[in-house]
């Protein structure tokens, strides 16, 4: 499995053997997510997605110091720089990645669609979590009701899944790409939700919510304008 990580720099692009990507003073660990199939759960219906390409998608969820080297100022009500940023709306995001997509061409950053952020959280399983049923055993890969304390705590500090990422239950959610929309039963490719709509999908679960809240086919809505200090990001690079 590739594994590439993004950097910082102040203005241009720059790329060292591959492996590293300049942009806007952030660096990010990205990891690979391959292609194939898998059932996609959510609502009442399960539905038979492929992801056609192997994608990127960053280790961990986007944090306070990279937020900042990018927009100057940080919006988060838990100020931490290793804490993931919050309280970003879905707005917030898109102005985010707009800017990181300033300072480089061969890649671009967006946020996951839907289908591709439950296929990158299972990590090829087929259970409630990535690494089981059993939700006693959350804590150990995520930061929610029970541990945390009510407020979100530095990224990567919990076991990733079976790919690589990690905190993709608990800590913050995660804005996805998507217009919400009921779940249908039909297989579908690629898929990346309704055209329109008034409300964004959110995945993960957070540093607030119980075990039902933090698997792999929980699902969420809000506004678009949403801030929350639960809500965040996670990206894919193209």
């Amino acid at each position: 499995m590739l594994i590439a990580n993004i950097s910082g720099c102040l203005d241009k692009e720059e790329v060292h053997d591959g492996s590293f990507i300049m942009a806007g003073g952030a660096r990010f660990d990205i990891v690979e997510i391959p292609s194939g199939r898998f059932l996609m759960s959510g609502d009442a219906n399960n539905s038979e997605v492929e992801i056609s390409r192997s994608f990127l998608m960053t280790r961990y969820e986007v944090t306070q110091e990279q937020w900042e080297a990018v927009m100057g100022e940080n919006p988060s009500y838990f100020k931490g720089s290793d804490l993931p940023v919050e309280s970003v709306s879905w707005f917030d995001c898109m102005e985010f990645i707009d800017k990181l997509n300033t300072f480089q061409t061969d890649q671009i950053f967006r946020l996951p669609t839907e289908a591709e952020w439950e296929y990158a959280c299972r990590a090829g399983s087929d259970t409630v979590y990535h690494y089981g049923d059993n939700p006693l055993e959350l804590g150990y890969h995520a930061w929610y009701s029970k541990n945390s304390d009510k407020t979100t705590h530095p990224v990567g500090r919990k076991d990733p899944n079976g790919w690589g990422l990690y905190d993709m239950y608990g800590n913050v959610f995660e804005w996805c790409s998507d217009w919400y929309a009921p779940l249908g039963d039909e297989a579908s490719t690629d898929p990346k939700g309704p055209a329109d709509g008034e409300e964004k999908v959110l995945r993960g679960g957070s540093w607030g919510n119980h075990p039902q809240h933090c698997t792999s086919s929980h699902r969420i809505k809000s506004d678009p304008g949403t801030i929350q200090f639960n809500f965040g990001l996670r990206l894919v690079v193209e």
